[in-house]
């Protein structure tokens, strides 16, 4: 019972229908655009961390790949090192293209949304000095519901430490699956709501080591894993049929923690499950195919 009025708490007074940008966090990292490309900046922690989302997305898309494909078919060297050829993804939230730029560099025809046109104006600027990304990537200034209103669907959905910043969450979660293709992936990156996670993400990051700039989160809007595997168990989207201990059929969804260590100052994941996420995570889920 406490798990469920813990979740009712966090979406108790959230309209379904308002919007899920919030103003004030929009002002907040509007104002730190100028740094997106800053490897030792205010984003340096996402930097770091680019390279290990990059890396789940790829090997989660060969797996489905591998599993989808004939015996007789392979995945050839140039294949695996464009794995998202052919596919058309969107990255919402996209910031200064961090990640719409990897993706790009897989093969992925990419479309970078945010809701600051300074982080649009910043990531179309540096997409620009680089000519292999010219044609690969589009930036465009809104926000999901405004692409679920057009009808927009992709194969690959991606949303990476946003979650935690937007009003409405389960809103924000909706539009997220429907902008994804049916047979198409989601792929999230957040932080649990933890004793564990307030210390470190809050107290430790952003008070004590100043590794982020201090009221860069807010507790209440961290999401646990549970309550996003909940979101898509509900028998209105039902991406995830079943459950084991709270662990998802693999094929289904998967779960990953991400712990970083600052002596190296590098991120890692850590195995799939539940064990590991009591902090930032990573989160994927497979829309099922209606075919």
């Amino acid at each position: 019972m406490n798990r469920i009025a813990s979740i009712r708490r966090t979406v108790r007074s959230l309209h379904s229908t308002a919007s899920t940008i919030n103003p004030d966090e929009i002002d907040f990292f509007s104002r730190l655009a100028s740094q997106w490309w800053d490897p030792r900046g205010e984003f340096a922690l996402l930097h770091r961390m680019n390279p290990v989302r990059v890396g789940f997305i790829r090997d989660k898309i060969i797996q489905t790949l591998d599993e989808d494909i004939t015996p007789l078919d392979h995945l050839s060297p140039t294949r695996s090192a464009r794995i998202l050829d052919g596919m058309e993804a969107l990255d919402i939230g996209c910031g200064g293209g961090l990640l719409a730029e990897s993706l790009a560099r897989l093969g992925a025809r990419t479309t970078g949304v945010d809701a600051s046109e300074s982080n649009i104006k910043i990531a179309a600027l540096h997409a620009s000095a680089d000519a292999r990304l010219t044609t690969g990537i589009n930036y465009r200034y809104g926000s999901a519901e405004e692409m679920v209103a057009e009808g927009k669907k992709f194969d690959l959905v991606c949303s990476m430490e946003v979650l935690e910043h937007v009003n409405n969450p389960r809103t924000f979660l909706t539009s997220c699956a429907d902008l994804v293709k049916p047979g198409g992936h989601l792929f999230l990156s957040t932080i649990s709501r933890t004793p564990l996670s307030y210390f470190l993400a809050i107290f430790m990051a952003e008070h004590a080591l100043r590794l982020v700039r201090p009221g860069t989160h807010d507790y209440s809007k961290f999401v646990k894993p549970s309550e996003l595997v909940e979101f898509f168990q509900h028998p209105d989207l039902a991406w995830i049929s079943r459950t084991y201990g709270g662990i998802p059929i693999r094929k289904e969804a998967e779960i990953r923690g991400l712990i970083y260590n600052p002596l190296e100052g590098a991120w890692k994941t850590l195995p799939a499950g539940l064990s590991g996420t009591q902090c930032n995570y990573l989160f994927w889920a497979r829309k099922p195919n209606l075919s």
